[in-house]
């Protein structure tokens, strides 16, 4: 996934959950689009190192996305627009596997409603497999170690209660954590934010549901899927803003 006209900022301050301030490389103050609705409490701090993107349009109230910013030495994407594209190409590409698949994958449909869901993708494959993914951007970090969620998200514990229901219906049902940077050990849930969370997966699991993670290669213009990397669901997350 490529950007086009990014540039690299200052963060100064975040206004709300969609607006903040960045200070230009001459100087100049700009109001950006935040493309993320999460906290990001630990990253977006003053003086960060950000990247924009400059996309100017009479339909827009600013000029500027933003889309990553610098957390020490690596890049952390924002984007929450992002992973859905990037899973969809994961796939496609043969760099993100599916587990317990006996084909070939012949059909990507994005937004298929199962229940009372849209999952981000349903699948078929040339052996007469269909299924679900649900696709989940995970962007908190901390000794590297990622978590979902970074704030409360009652509609994902929903989405991965309904994947069981797929399961037991036949389809085979995936959580696809795509996580926005790339030094990482391993994922995990974020319990403290959401306890029910983690017991709604563990539910799924116990029924065939498989949780997948894959982090990405970041750079301010250019994210892409790199490998697969460890998950599990119950190990003790240290919350940075905490």
């Amino acid at each position: 996934m490529k950007y086009e006209n990014t540039l690299t900022a200052r963060f100064i301050i975040r206004e709300n959950r969609f607006i903040a301030r960045c200070r230009l490389e001459d100087g100049s103050e700009v109001v950006v689009h935040v493309k993320n609705t999460g906290r990001g409490k630990e990253v977006l701090l003053p003086e960060a190192l950000v990247a924009l993107q400059y996309c100017p349009s009479p339909k827009r109230k600013t000029s500027y996305d933003l889309l990553a910013v610098k957390k020490g030495a690596f890049w952390i994407n924002i984007d929450s627009q992002l992973p859905n594209k990037l899973a969809k190409e994961g796939l496609q590409e043969g760099k993100i596997l599916l587990p317990g698949l006996r084909g070939q994958l012949t059909l990507l449909k994005p937004e298929v409603r199962f229940e009372h869901s849209k999952f981000d993708l349903y699948f078929e494959t040339d052996e007469q497999e269909h299924g679900f993914i649900e696709v989940k951007g995970l962007t908190l970090e901390n000794h590297g170690i990622g978590a979902f969620p970074d704030a409360p998200t009652l509609r994902g514990q929903k989405h991965v209660r309904e994947l069981a229901d797929a399961q037991k219906a036949g389809y085979h049902s995936y959580v696809l954590f795509i996580v926005q940077f790339e030094e990482i050990r391993l994922a995990t849930i974020h319990t403290g934010m959401q306890p029910a969370l983690l017991e709604e997966l563990k539910r799924s699991e116990a029924v065939g549901v498989q949780v997948l993670a894959y982090n990405c290669r970041v750079r301010p213009s250019e994210v892409t899927v790199k490998e697969a990397v460890p998950f599990e669901a119950d190990y003790a997350f240290s919350d940075p803003n905490l």
